[in-house]
């Protein structure tokens, strides 16, 4: 079974910073574009950043350019979203997306991890 995982969430003050991280598991052999949304309670789920599969081409949604910066290893098949100058209005679970291919050169797409929360506030 493949699968996404985030780790990395917890509490932060304002102005503070967090790494999240997204690992692909299970018998993966490529991780392709990867994206990171975010839900903050009561709201509905909206894009904050995205890599493409060659990794050299980054987008972010204005309220977080600047601020976030989104990568991918593909060696490991993992990605980041390092996040600085952390506001109140960051507050959310946020969620890993990638497209999969496993050893058997099976496409798994739009894989979603779990979501890691992550808390601004002083």
């Amino acid at each position: 079974q493949v699968q996404l995982v985030e780790s990395g969430g917890g509490l932060v003050q304002p102005g503070g910073s967090l790494r999240l991280s997204c690992a692909a598991s299970g018998s993966i052999a490529a991780l392709y574009g990867m994206g990171w949304y975010r839900q903050a309670p009561g709201k509905q789920r909206e894009w904050v950043a995205r890599v493409n599969n060659s990794g050299n081409i980054k987008t972010y949604a204005d309220s977080v350019k600047g601020r976030f910066t989104i990568s991918k290893d593909d060696g490991k098949n993992t990605g980041t979203l390092q996040m600085n100058s952390l506001k109140p209005e960051d507050t959310a679970t946020y969620y890993c997306n990638a497209d999969l291919i496993d050893l058997a050169g099976r496409t798994y797409y739009e894989v979603w991890g779990q979501g890691t929360l992550v808390t601004v506030s002083s």
